[in-house]
């Protein structure tokens, strides 16, 4: 069975995209990167693909004269490389409706709390702030909403005396290494079937993708 392609859309360190990469380097994850694509020329994410060899493009919304006109050329991108799944690794953008359903059903994101708690920016500030126990990540879909996609894998991070949204931030990243390699691995699988806003995990041998 062929790998499946992804597209990686980043705007930042490139730390998650470094987990994928690692993952795949180590047997764990069977897919490959077909293009890294950042909206910032100067994010390190881009010195990243470089030194792995994995195709990047920097499309910066700057550059053309509306949204949509920008969001078209990062489709066509994604189209040119073949990726069959979009990953979204730190994109520092709100995506449209008009993306959202050109691509539908095959982009995913991690966000760093236990949605629905916590969505849009600063989620590990938002937990601290409130004075929750447990904050986390959660790998989803997306839709048209603000992190409201249907989720497919979640994971808890306790909170600790004294943290602050940076130790937190830096605790829910380890997992964040761990879980997205893992929920992109079910889907490059065929193991995850959306019905709704429900995400069931398939058994191994009932995968969507498979003979």
């Amino acid at each position: 069975m062929s790998k499946m392609v992804l597209g990686v859309l980043a705007s930042g360190r490139g730390s998650n995209l470094q987990a994928i990469l690692d993952a795949i380097d180590a047997g764990r994850l069977s897919a490959k990167i077909g293009v890294v694509i950042s909206d910032n020329p100067e994010a390190n994410v881009i010195k990243r693909s470089i030194e792995w060899d994995v195709p990047v493009v920097c499309i910066e919304r700057k550059q053309y004269e509306s949204k949509e006109a920008w969001e078209t050329a990062i489709a066509d991108e994604l189209n040119v490389h073949q990726a069959e799944l979009v990953v979204l690794a730190g994109f520092m953008r709100i995506l449209s409706p008009y993306f959202v359903n050109r691509l539908s059903g095959r982009v995913m994101n991690i966000h760093p709390s236990l949605l629905p708690a916590f969505p849009g920016r600063n989620a590990q500030e938002q937990a601290v702030n409130h004075g929750v126990k447990v904050s986390g990540c959660t790998v989803h879909f997306i839709d048209e909403g603000m992190d409201s996609g249907p989720i497919i894998l979640q994971e808890a991070v306790p909170l600790e005396e004294g943290d602050t949204p940076e130790t937190l931030a830096e605790r829910i990243l380890h997992v964040e290494h761990v879980l997205y390699p893992r929920a992109i691995g079910l889907y490059c699988e065929g193991r995850l079937k959306v019905e709704g806003r429900r995400v069931t995990i398939l058994e191994k041998g009932e995968g969507i993708h498979e003979n």
